[in-house]
């Protein structure tokens, strides 16, 4: 009899992530590629459950019922008894983190029992477009290692599925599928919810959180877990579905399941997700002209760094004065330092738009 020791196969838990970082062998809707937006930093939603931090998203960015299907074949979106909802997605460049607003109407709204049996937006995101298998019933590898420690190492490690209960009265936020429900914790997420209906009645909710994806979360906690750097035009896996309760007496059986993607089984396949690009910053919110940079110390023993220019805008010229004495007209010098010590390095640039100048203080030391 198989034991439960789930950190015992690493050398195959291993060669499985190894095969799921291998790009996703398919993704639904792919005519399609549906928009994140980008939040600018000073303009971050408040995870508050009000919705005015939202007001700046185009109405191009927001999915709603229409582009859902119920994949029972039960009901139209035309149907008295059938949630009506809007679901707008945002990030922040620098923040591995990705923000919801979903916002719905329903004219019975079903969460009175402490399990599963809530109204219920499901969430499913794979940062790194890996694709392949997040649940247990679906993975090869249950075969070889059993139920449960197929569950404990690798269920959920490479795509997470949130399961959201809506509204979460008397119990968490949500049920993260599979062994790592830390990720539902802070510092990795945050939600606020709205609304003052009780079980049974009709009425507006609004549901507003954060989500960190994950190249890799385990059930052994943070300390090995991996986030998924999201970065401008990147492409991220996701979709939702909506699950609608509306009888306690039900037995258990849902009133609907709304899918974004054409695939049931994308709760738990992630090949069967959708493709959503992080977005550039809309025009009214980008700077005609800034400069920005970085470096790296490629070689600290000669004392040589690499500097890369990020400045947003049309630039036409570059000058780097590096601190000491010398300066460079290149858009991404390398330059050698003579002398150990803390240096103030500038960049200014030009463009039709202006000028504009970058320096920073003492970031740049070599020894």
């Amino acid at each position: 009899m198989n034991t439960l020791r789930p950190f015992r196969h690493l050398p195959l838990l291993c060669a499985c992530l190894a095969m799921m970082a291998l790009p996703a062998a398919a993704l639904d809707r792919t005519n399609e590629v549906f928009k994140i937006f980008q939040f600018p930093p000073d303009k971050i939603p408040t995870i508050d459950g009000n919705t005015n931090d939202w007001n700046i998203v185009p109405e191009s960015y927001v999915i709603g019922s229409d582009q859902l299907v119920d994949d029972t074949g039960r009901h139209q979106w035309t149907d008295a008894s059938t949630p009506k909802i809007r679901v707008r997605a945002g990030w922040v460049k620098g923040l591995n983190r990705l923000y919801f607003l979903y916002e719905a109407d329903d004219d019975y709204w079903d969460f009175s029992l402490p399990g599963l049996h809530n109204d219920t937006f499901e969430v499913v995101v794979d940062g790194d477009l890996s694709g392949g298998p997040l649940v247990q019933q679906f993975m090869s590898a249950s075969n070889y290692l059993g139920q449960w420690e197929t569950y404990l190492t690798l269920q959920g490690a490479h795509a997470q599925n949130y399961h959201i209960f809506t509204p979460s009265e008397g119990k968490d936020w949500c049920m993260v599928w599979g062994p790592e429900q830390w990720v539902k914790e802070m510092p990795y997420a945050n939600a606020a919810q709205k609304y003052d209906f009780k079980p049974g009645q009709p009425g507006h909710y609004v549901l507003e959180f954060w989500i960190t994806p994950f190249d890799y979360a385990g059930a052994e906690g943070p300390q090995r877990a991996v986030e998924s750097v999201l970065k401008e035009n990147k492409i991220v896996g996701l979709s939702f579905a909506l699950i609608d309760y509306d009888d306690v007496n039900s037995g258990g059986k849902n009133n609907g399941f709304w899918n974004f993607s054409r695939h049931h089984t994308m709760y738990g396949q992630a090949d069967y997700l959708c493709a959503f690009k992080l977005m550039p910053l809309e025009p009214q919110f980008q700077k005609p002209i800034a400069a920005q940079w970085s470096f790296q110390v490629v070689d600290m023993d000669r004392r040589l760094v690499a500097f890369k220019d990020l400045s947003v805008g049309k630039i036409t010229s570059w000058k780097w004065d590096f601190g000491d004495g010398e300066t460079s007209t290149e858009q991404n010098p390398v330059h050698a330092y003579k002398n150990p010590d803390h240096y103030v390095v500038v960049l200014n640039v030009e463009g039709p738009a202006g000028t504009s100048r970058r320096a920073k203080v003492w970031d740049v030391v070599v020894k």
